[in-house]
């Protein structure tokens, strides 16, 4: 046991490192690659430096776990080799690796990998310099990796880590506001583009992250918003990035769905000269209310909250979950400083703003659709303008119109959004199925089609819903009633030609 244990006891030897000791202790089973780092870390010398060693009288000392030990007063010192002093026989060893490297880069097709690595390398290392390593960055990491578990898991099948189980454990982790002015690049919106924002046929498609969230920003300088609300700027570039890195990736509800709402919700505003008829506050209520109604939302919907027994249908007791959630995680980026647009309004204020905001996400529960249109009917034929109730109403119909609204764009606009719709849908009754819950028939990719899914649901919600918002505001029954008719009877045609197709075979 004696030379067991000596054999394994640490080794000292003694440096001279700028006219100072330095003592290096390392265990006798170290490489010598491992020593040389020991020895360039403690004389200062940047690692992976080629080093020698030599003693008092300048005779060489080998760098190796058998290397003879010293004293204090025989002191060690590491010499840095230059270029000239590695000689020729690493000039041999380097022309060795470089012929070992041709035959592998040959072999394995190492070049495309190196640039691929140094492509990345070159985006982390930029990424580094714009954000510093900052610990909102690590938190975003931290909350890629989960979303990456959840994706995961959902395709596992099974229903314990399912996706649309948001994790109140994390207490807001998920929320990762940039700290510094955000990097999106800003873009000058053309005066095509500008007009176009302001119509129902804006084509959502053709545009990046980016630009939409460029185009987002103008909508609230456009508005007025940032000056009514004394907004800085760049808190709202940061609350702006917030908002987009809290939509998932679902196939409808992400974060191009959001900037659809908002954009019709904009072009609404304008269409219905609701600026001479509403108050900045109010105008202030429908945008932000727009960009957050669909927060974080998991591709599952209410009624799989619901029958699952998730955690979300637990905390709101099965009353709206989504629409709950969505609210909550609003007010969580807004209750961040970097992220607070609300900043510098006053405390009175605020409260009218929250409340209005909470009320129009929470009258996106398509559950809520009749109560809220008959409520509106009620109003419609006598609204009054200067009446909170009214006005009130009349935002709640405003936000359901928008954000139903696809089938009022082109078709070639609208059509796409069916698909993601229907992919969403038969994700969730997949799942369903699998856990053997209930499934609704207009979910089921068994017996559901385009045209079945759109036909009952533009009749029968959207058509009423808009013709009742034209009876105040006639001037959107060109614009956005009569493409819904249209849709309608595009729809029915393509029954039609499925009905005729399967009595055929």
């Amino acid at each position: 046991m004696g030379s067991s244990s000596s054999s394994y006891a640490p080794k000292s030897i003694y440096l001279d490192v700028d006219g100072k000791v330095q003592k290096v202790v390392f265990s006798r089973h170290c490489s010598p690659c491992d020593i040389k780092e020991l020895l360039c870390s403690s004389s200062n010398i940047p690692r992976n430096t080629a080093i020698m060693m030599v003693d008092p009288e300048g005779a060489l000392v080998s760098i190796d776990p058998t290397m003879p030990t010293n004293s204090p007063s025989s002191l060690y010192k590491v010499v840095p080799l230059s270029t000239g002093q590695l000689g020729d026989k690493e000039d041999m060893f380097q022309n060795v690796l470089s012929q070992v490297a041709e035959q592998f880069s040959r072999a394995f097709r190492i070049n495309e990998l190196k640039t691929e690595v140094t492509n990345r390398l070159a985006m982390l290392e930029k990424r580094v310099e714009l954000e510093g390593l900052k610990v909102v960055e690590i938190e975003k990491c931290k909350n890629d990796l989960k979303k990456l578990r959840d994706e995961m898991t959902s395709r596992g099948g099974g229903r314990v880590n399912c996706p649309c189980k948001y994790n109140f454990s994390d207490d807001g982790k998920k929320v990762t506001p940039r700290r510094d002015v955000p990097n999106y690049p800003k873009y000058t919106l053309s005066q095509e583009t500008v007009e176009a924002l302001k119509k129902p046929t804006f084509d959502v498609w053709h545009w990046e992250h980016n630009e939409m969230l460029s185009c987002l920003e103008y909508m609230y300088h456009d508005l007025g918003l940032v000056k009514e609300f004394n907004m800085n700027p760049i808190t709202l570039k940061r609350w702006l990035l917030a908002i987009q890195e809290n939509y998932r990736n679902n196939p409808f509800h992400n974060f191009r769905h959001c900037f659809c709402v908002s954009q019709m919700m904009y072009g609404m505003i304008h269409l219905c000269n609701l600026q001479e008829k509403l108050t900045l506050t109010d105008m202030g209520i429908l945008m932000t209310a727009a960009v957050c109604h669909d927060l974080d939302h998991p591709g599952y919907n209410n009624t799989y909250q619901i029958n699952a027994r998730t955690e979300l249908a637990v905390r709101y007791n099965d009353i709206s979950p989504l629409e709950n959630h969505h609210c909550a995680v609003a007010f969580q980026i807004l209750s961040l400083p970097e992220c607070n647009i609300f900043a510098n309004v006053d405390l009175e204020a605020f409260k009218q703003i929250r409340q209005g905001i909470i009320t129009l996400i929470l009258a996106t529960d398509m559950a809520r659709h009749g109560e809220i249109l008959d409520s509106f009917k009620q109003k419609v034929d006598n609204f009054d303008f200067t009446n909170e109730e009214h006005v009130t109403c009349l935002k709640m119909v405003l936000i359901k119109c928008c954000d139903i609204s696809n089938e009022v764009r082109p078709t070639e606009v609208a059509e796409p959004w069916v698909d993601c719709l229907l992919e969403e849908y038969f994700m969730q009754s997949d799942r369903e199925k699998s856990e053997g819950l209930p499934v609704a028939p207009f979910m089921d990719r068994d017996k559901v089609t385009k045209p079945t899914a759109q036909i009952g649901f533009i009749k029968f919600v959207l058509i009423p819903m808009f013709e009742t918002v034209m009876k105040l505001f006639p001037q959107i029954e060109e614009i956005m009633v009569q493409p819904l008719r249209d849709s309608r009877d595009h729809y029915e045609e393509l029954k039609q030609i499925d009905d005729a197709m399967t009595e055929v075979e």
